[in-house]
């Protein structure tokens, strides 16, 4: 097995898909080689730029949300992507950046001067000049001539906490080289380097102890892949990161290379991508960008997604790609879902904060409910977590950020008014959902810890066909005893539990009892008890909660 050849892809959150096309296609002078969907969200697009054919370690892509927020940079991602150009070229960008009136910083990273600048959506853009590998293949109609052309990816730049268990991924499995240290304005910035002698060659790590985790959103980067020769490579890796503790997911068919993605310990979530089979596999090179490419799975299904993904012009060939425009209503960090809600509690009126989609653009939703003395902007960090783009996030905030004073096995009546206030706060949020278009079924519940309990109690007194339901750490309110002949059916649910044997706050046998009790009521539940883990969430909790959620995505285009 050959170590890590250096990147293959970056993939990254945006907005507007024409603000996003222009900025790489008519700025940057990056040809656009593939307009398809995301296929874990087939109402959204997925856009690739790249050299003429889309080498690897020339493709940066895009999921546009439309009108979604702008994310916030922090430790456990990547925050920036920096492009290689000839030593000779750096009077000339600076005149284009100018020309475009896009500001930009000058710096020297490890001896060699760089451009620093935003893409529409605020992600990080270097430029660093250097003599290195030539563009794979230059796009003759690029704007940019060729002798001062990007030669593809350079590096990308990540944020975390502590560098050395990130250090340990790439240097022992992965085969990088580490290539030195230097101080700059964010902290120790550390350089490795992969095993190939053409583009994409470098993954730097700048440590930053104590800073705040990023919030995902537009601007914010999905993952970074890196490349892998062929299947079999790509399976020889996914055994080794399995034998160093890495939950690594099952290959995934992307039509254009195969994936297998897992999260470093740090909160990076990293690919590792194959070379074949390669952008034209499905359309000529002359034809690349040209027309909405989808995989033979959701043909079927053309009409519908042509008709919900925003229009966008591909300048090359001057030819209009998607369907019709969408609404052009913005939507804010706060969504403002508490307006109007009936205020019989403590916890009417607090507010509650949306993440991803815009709740006007929006199929399906996930509603996060935080535990005791955490808060609705702590717990919607659970969407980077889970990856999946086709869903507005939504979590409201308890007052005082506690749902309900006491044990959740405390006697009901102990825990009022804070719990009906919580219990009707998740109803008013799923029935404005319903008010946006977006029904029950397209509607996945969960939290953690107190907020696991109150989601389980929310959807076990309101039975119902839901999206999807998860507990971590969590399990129904009330003393034993409590009567739990709810009305209602759940009707093939599906409900994931996840706990410890020994959490100092959830008795096991509370959610043993919990599982049953849903599973009468119509649930299909997957409960799953994890030794000696403590009151926490592990990945493979994730994982279980994302399988969830791209079958609800798969399920509302």
């Amino acid at each position: 097995m050959n170590p890590i050849q250096g990147l293959h892809h970056l993939t990254v959150m945006a907005s507007d898909p024409q603000k996003n096309v222009d900025f790489f296609t008519q700025v940057l002078g990056q040809r656009m080689v593939k307009v398809t969907v995301n296929f874990d969200d087939p109402g959204t697009y997925h856009l690739y730029y790249g050299d003429e054919t889309g080498a690897p370690g020339t493709i940066m892509t895009y999921f546009p949300w439309p009108n979604a927020v702008k994310g916030r940079r922090g430790n456990g991602e990547i925050v920036a992507a920096a492009y290689g150009a000839p030593v000779a070229s750096q009077d000339y960008w600076k005149a284009r950046l100018k020309e475009f009136n896009i500001p930009f910083t000058e710096e020297t990273r490890f001896g060699s001067p760089a451009v620093k600048f935003e893409d529409p959506d605020g992600l990080w853009i270097e430029i660093i000049f250097e003599e290195g590998a030539d563009v794979p293949s230059f796009w003759p109609k690029s704007p940019v001539p060729r002798e001062h052309a990007l030669n593809g990816f350079h590096s990308v730049t990540g944020w975390v906490a502590q560098t050395a268990q990130t250090e340990s991924l790439l240097t022992g499995p992965l085969g990088f080289t580490k290539v030195g240290s230097e101080q700059d304005a964010e902290g120790t910035r550390t350089r490795y380097r992969g095993q190939s002698d053409g583009v994409g060659l470098y993954i730097d790590l700048v440590e930053r102890p104590g800073k705040p985790h990023g919030q995902f959103s537009a601007g914010s980067v999905h993952h970074v892949a890196l490349r892998t020769v062929d299947d079999a490579e790509q399976l020889e890796y996914r055994q080794l990161l399995t034998k160093h503790g890495y939950q690594v997911t099952t290959v995934q068919d992307r039509q254009y290379f195969h994936s297998i993605y897992f999260r470093e310990r740090s909160g990076i979530l990293f690919e590792v991508a194959t070379d074949a089979p390669g952008f034209p596999a499905d359309e000529s090179v002359d034809e690349l960008g040209k027309h909405l490419k989808l995989p033979a799975w959701y043909e079927s299904k053309r009409a519908a997604i042509e008709a919900r993904v925003k229009p966008i012009v591909n300048h090359e060939y001057g030819v209009t790609i998607g369907g019709t425009s969408q609404s052009s209503s913005a939507q804010g960090s706060a969504a403002s879902l508490s307006d109007g809600l009936r205020v019989n509690g403590p916890h009417q009126g607090q507010p509650v904060m949306t993440t991803g989609r815009a709740l006007d653009e929006a199929r399906a939703a996930v509603i996060l409910v935080h535990g005791r003395g955490g808060s609705a902007e702590d717990i919607l960090n659970l969407s980077q977590q889970f990856n999946l783009s086709a869903f507005a996030y939504v979590a409201p905030q308890a007052q005082g950020n506690t749902w309900y004073p006491e044990s959740f096995l405390a006697p009901l009546e102990r825990n009022e008014p804070g719990l009906s206030s919580g219990l009707q706060m998740i109803d008013d949020i799923v029935n404005t959902l319903g008010e946006q278009g977006i029904p029950p079924e397209n509607i996945v519940l969960g939290g953690f810890s107190q907020g696991a309990c109150l989601t389980l109690e929310y959807v076990a007194r309101n039975s119902r066909r839901y999206g999807g339901v998860f507990a971590f750490s969590g399990g129904l309110i009330g003393p034993e005893g409590t009567p739990r002949d709810y009305a209602g059916d759940l009707d093939g649910t599906p409900i994931f539990i996840g706990c410890s044997d020994v959490d100092s706050h959830i008795p096991l046998k509370r959610v043993e009892d919990s599982a049953d009790i849903l599973a009468g009521h119509g649930a299909k539940v997957d409960k799953r008890i994890y030794p000696k883990m403590g009151h926490t969430i592990n990945e493979d909790e994730i994982l279980a909660v994302q399988k969830m959620l791209q079958d609800v995505s798969a399920r509302s285009v």
